[in-house]
């Protein structure tokens, strides 16, 4: 059976390390890995969406709307945007942060009040406000690990196999700040 991740935020979020963290754990699981980073620009400001799909054997990369298990948001009105292609029984773990489009940021369009809110009454959520959770620690670039952390409690992997290829995929020095940012969340319910 195959299992699918959406991984959603704005560029400069961490979203993309996000995915190579999940893709090498399920690899290490001996799962068949697809990864695609579908739309959206890497660069700070623009919307970025990475779906990450394993299972015995995955055909594809891309995740269909009403399909993914598991919707991991780093910003709040990502997690509008793109909260339609949970499943039913899916999970949505959303960092509590506001970061302005250009549309809000120009006066063309308004930010939405209470999104999660309003999510929570479409969906099973969990919310954290990892920004602040990650200044707690001493390093606010670290929030996607804690929310990262979080959605763990919602997948198939024991904190080992986390810890393990966290250790491995973010760059060495940054190791410890990132497990402790990892375990910040994995504790949170």
């Amino acid at each position: 059976m195959t299992k699918n991740i959406m991984i959603v935020g704005v560029g400069g979020q961490g979203t993309l390390l996000t995915s190579r963290i999940l893709g090498g754990l399920m690899e290490d699981a001996g799962y068949d890995v697809k990864i695609s980073e579908v739309h959206g620009m890497a660069q700070r400001g623009g919307s970025v969406v990475t779906f990450v799909r394993y299972g015995e054997k995955v055909a594809e990369p891309i995740v269909e709307e009403g399909q993914a298990d598991v919707l991991i948001a780093f910003e709040r009105l990502e997690a509008l945007r793109y909260a339609h292609f949970l499943k039913k029984d899916g999970v949505l773990i959303v960092n509590d942060q506001r970061i302005d489009p250009m549309p809000v940021v120009t006066g063309a369009a308004t930010y939405p009040e209470n999104i999660i809110e309003d999510l929570k009454k479409q969906y099973t959520v969990y919310d954290i406000d990892a920004m602040d959770e990650a200044k707690k620690l001493g390093n606010s670039r670290v929030f996607n690990n804690i929310v990262l952390g979080m959605a763990a409690r919602h997948m198939d992997f024991t904190k080992d196999q986390w810890l393990a290829v966290i250790e491995k995929k973010v760059p060495p020095k940054t190791i410890e700040i990132n497990k402790e940012a990892f375990l910040a969340g994995y504790g949170r319910e």
